[in-house]
């Protein structure tokens, strides 16, 4: 049998809005159609994407934060091609594997010294799932508690806990008892500790919709709540785990101690999907308490060779190649640069973050020209501002980025870590010639504006 990818990809290098729209969702080619984002890929390279024409895109999202390696990266490549050769047993699942005991040995080097157990799924999704259950089962409460405009995932039980009303809607019932309390607010949280029912509080430490930081003292203190009341801590470190934030998890910005930390995303260099949630022996124990319970949850392709050699590998180029070092320095460099904009641009209020991930706020202006033009964009769509500043930059100066967030004037920026000193000149030069060209009223700008705020209100009226 002559089976050849290369040749199907071939065969098929136009046909794939035509297969999205035929076979999966037509609503997503219809958005970037729309948005004019609709480019044909043909390969990738580190923090570069490269359409049919050979134009080459600096891609900020990094598919969500999977990419924190970049994409591509050979050493991962090697260490998937030499796993694939060695005819190793996989997934034997009356069984135990080598190379998940190794990568969990090396994910616990980077942990709290609290964490001494790994569970490992596919997705970070399914970590919360897990995170849910084992909460409950250890605690024996139900009560879950998370953050109003968090976002923990899509399956149903961490859609239960999603603070965004779009993802929630039509999907109920969702879980009982779970309850939501502002982010960074500590007289709330206390209040849904304190009768002492809470199995556990769930929190990014960064939230990833709009990228909410939190006060110096809130995760100290939500450590200090929890074990005040009985409730686990959960650190949702999906997104802002592995090297994102410039510490290698983001709770070290603040030194505490979670019971579990849920992770995914970059952990397998964009290749595999793997998840995990590292805990202490406590809450392990509790849940496999027994021979007769060894299984009671998992996953069947958690574990896989594939998966555990694409951490193992990620891991390694991470350290070797000083990527949570680069991520602090690239970072904090992007974010002090355009705050030294926003005296000079009416729009741009500012931009936050920690490391790699970054957030640059818009809010109206005072001018009156400009006012105007901000409350038309805002009546026909609120949030859609963004979109003046996304489309240009991806359009003109071939960066991708995203709105942060249904509703709000937020672009966010989810680089791979491995940006260098040109890719930073790209990205500040790129930003302030968009913004500058926002502030020309009328301008060519304005143009697209008005086109996305009648598109604005055609949808309404559907």
């Amino acid at each position: 049998m002559s089976f050849s990818i290369a040749e199907l990809l071939a065969q098929h290098s136009t046909d794939k809005f035509e297969l999205h729209e035929k076979h999966l969702n037509n609503q997503m080619v219809r958005v970037l159609k729309t948005i004019g984002y609709d480019r044909n890929y043909k390969r990738a390279n580190g923090q570069y994407l490269y359409d049919e024409h050979d134009n080459e895109y600096l891609d900020l999202l990094s598919g969500f934060g999977v990419f924190a390696i970049g994409r591509n990266h050979p050493s991962v490549i090697s260490a998937l091609q030499e796993t694939l050769t060695l005819e190793l047993p996989n997934l034997v699942q009356l069984d135990v594997s080598i190379l998940s005991g190794l990568l969990a040995k090396e994910l616990l080097k980077t942990t709290p010294d609290n964490l001494d157990k790994v569970f490992f799924c596919n997705s970070g999704t399914e970590a919360v799932e897990a995170a849910i259950k084992f909460a409950r089962y250890t605690t024996k409460r139900s009560k879950i508690v998370y953050c109003e405009h968090g976002y923990h995932g899509l399956t149903m039980g961490a859609l239960s806990l999603n603070g965004e009303h779009i993802f929630r809607e039509g999907f109920g019932p969702l879980l009982p008892d779970c309850v939501a309390v502002p982010f960074n607010d500590l007289a709330a949280l206390e209040k849904a500790l304190s009768n002492k029912d809470v199995a556990a509080f769930i929190v990014e430490p960064i939230q990833g919709k709009g990228v909410n930081l939190p006060d110096d003292n809130y995760l100290p203190e939500v450590e200090r709540l929890c074990k005040k009341y009985g409730t686990l801590f959960v650190a949702d470190e999906i997104q802002t785990g592995i090297g994102r934030t410039g510490k290698f998890w983001a709770i070290e910005h603040w030194n505490v101690k979670p019971d579990m930390i849920c992770m995914a995303k970059a952990l397998s260099g964009g290749f595999v999907p793997v998840g995990a949630v590292a805990m202490t022996h406590h809450i392990m124990d509790s849940v496999f308490n027994r021979m007769d319970r060894a299984v009671v949850h998992g996953s069947t392709f958690s574990k896989n060779n594939m998966a555990m050699a694409a951490g193992l590998a990620s891991l390694e180029v991470i350290k070797a190649e000083n990527l949570v070092e680069n991520s602090a320095k690239v970072g904090e460099d992007i974010i002090s640069t355009l705050n030294a904009m926003s005296g000079k641009y009416e729009f741009l209020k500012e931009a936050r973050g920690k490391g790699s991930m970054i957030a640059i706020e818009f809010n109206a202006p005072k001018s009156l020209s400009l006012k105007a033009a901000w409350v038309m964009l805002e009546t026909a769509n609120k949030g859609l501002f963004c979109q003046m500043i996304t489309i240009p930059l991806f359009k003109e100066h071939r960066i991708l980025t995203q709105v942060a967030g249904h509703g709000m004037n937020v672009v966010k920026l989810l680089p791979p870590l491995i940006l260098t000193q040109k890719d930073r000149d790209h990205i500040i030069q790129s930003f302030e010639k968009t913004i500058a060209d926002t502030h020309q009223v009328p301008g060519s700008i304005w143009d697209l504006g008005k086109n996305l705020a009648s598109h604005a209100l055609k949808n309404k009226k559907n």
